[in-house]
């Protein structure tokens, strides 16, 4: 073999261990935060899985803490790579998993690995989903709380006769409950009549009206808030068992003489009685409009004879009520907008407010709490809870990755 030959024979065999494929990927996830972080949701994206797994499949891999212990995962599709013609899993998303950081704990680590046994199903903390069963109601949930928003067929006109309910309101309406597993399925085949008694679960006990509920938004132009009809139509883009992701399209509407509409897309994590929104509003022009994200002055049930307070907090960028009633408990609504510019209200809605342009994403996180599920007892652990995601949203987790093989006993 000539000299030239050998060296690059060599140059070959050296070089081959480092093509190889690494058998793990290990995270690291920090933050800044003394307080603690219960389910905070750790996403990364797949082809950096990928890249450090080639050929990892999602009911292949083990997501691992730092302890050993098998964590629930999820794989979203939400992804540009749709197809994967060689089944080598190139056409992920994400992949999420959860952490609870203690109090002072400001760093963790985790593994993702390649198994040859098929990875458990975990059980789903969130879903969200469209509801035939009554009209075209859309739904959703996790361990902690459940929503509820309409669409256009509820918000139709009844033809004379058929006693065809009518709900015109893009408002978000809350079901309260008392259980982590799923409830919206078992209540919607309850019967209407049931979900509103407090049978153990929980109970439907929020009022929506024309309001915008808890979280609806709408173009404020200094007196009048102009808000959008019912839904027009959803799309579901993931689906648990950690993160829920969807999509409601609303038509345009007549804000003052500028014709608005909006794609919100929510991100329902499980652990959180927060969700967050992205609302795109598109209209013509390119000075900004003042969007209002609000909450119902009068949500309590009937009958209820509430004390209702209002908090607005401008250097925390939240907007929080405390309903204390006469039967079925206390609750707490919030939103938390950074980039607020001001609160104001109208003859329904206390709203907080915030300037957007045409196509650019408002985010914002809404949530709600009720004292009769055991977690937030009193208006000040309300506070103190609406402050907690006010500080994790301003001082996100970062998150740190590296290929390395998996560890021996000689080498851990």
């Amino acid at each position: 073999m000539k000299p030239t030959a050998l060296r690059l024979a060599l140059a070959g065999l050296l070089a081959a261990p480092l093509a190889q494929a690494h058998e793990q990927l290990r995270i690291t996830a920090s933050h800044d935060l003394a307080i603690a972080r219960p389910s905070e949701t750790i996403t990364v994206a797949w082809p950096e899985v990928n890249r450090a797994l080639p050929g990892a499949l999602i009911h292949r891999i083990a997501v691992r803490d730092g302890a050993g212990r098998v964590l629930a995962h999820q794989v979203t599709n939400v992804a540009p790579q749709s197809k994967d013609p060689q089944g080598v899993g190139i056409a992920y998303g994400e992949l999420i998993f959860q952490y609870n950081f203690g109090a002072g704990e400001k760093s963790a680590s985790f593994t993702v690995e390649k198994i040859d046994t098929l990875a458990p199903a975990f059980a789903p903390a969130v879903t969200a989903r469209y509801i035939q069963e009554r009209l075209d109601d859309f739904a959703w949930e996790n361990d902690m709380v459940a929503h509820r928003t309409y669409g256009a067929a509820l918000g139709a006109p009844a033809v004379p006769g058929s006693g065809k309910e009518v709900l015109a309101s893009s408002g978000i309406d809350i079901w309260f409950k008392r259980v982590p597993y799923p409830i919206v399925d078992r209540w919607y085949n309850k019967g209407h009549d049931h979900y509103h008694v407090d049978e153990g679960e929980g109970m439907d006990m929020y009022n929506v009206g024309k309001s915008r509920g808890a979280g609806g938004t709408g173009v404020w132009d200094g007196k009048r808030l102009y808000t959008s009809h019912n839904y027009k139509s959803w799309k579901v883009l993931a689906n648990g068992p950690v993160r829920a992701v969807f999509e409601l399209t609303y038509d345009g509407w007549d804000a003052g003489g500028t014709t608005v509409s909006e794609v919100k897309r929510f991100t329902v994590d499980a652990g959180h009685q927060f969700d967050r929104v992205a609302s795109t509003f598109t209209f013509a022009g390119a000075a900004p409009v003042t969007v209002a994200v609000g909450l119902n002055k009068n949500p309590a049930d009937k009958g209820q004879a509430p004390k209702i307070e209002i908090t607005r907090d401008a250097a925390r960028a939240s907007l929080l009520q405390w309903v204390e009633q006469a039967h079925n408990g206390a609750f707490g609504t919030a939103v938390v907008l950074p980039g607020a510019t001001g609160f104001t209200e109208d003859p329904l809605n206390h709203l907080v407010l915030a300037s957007v342009t045409s196509g650019t994403p408002l985010h914002y996180y809404v949530g709600a709490a009720w004292t009769r599920a055991g977690r937030v007892s009193s208006q000040e652990a309300w506070k103190a809870r609406v402050d907690n995601v006010a500080a994790r949203v301003a001082n996100p987790v970062r998150v740190a990755l590296a290929a390395a093989p998996m560890p021996t006993k000689e080498n851990p």
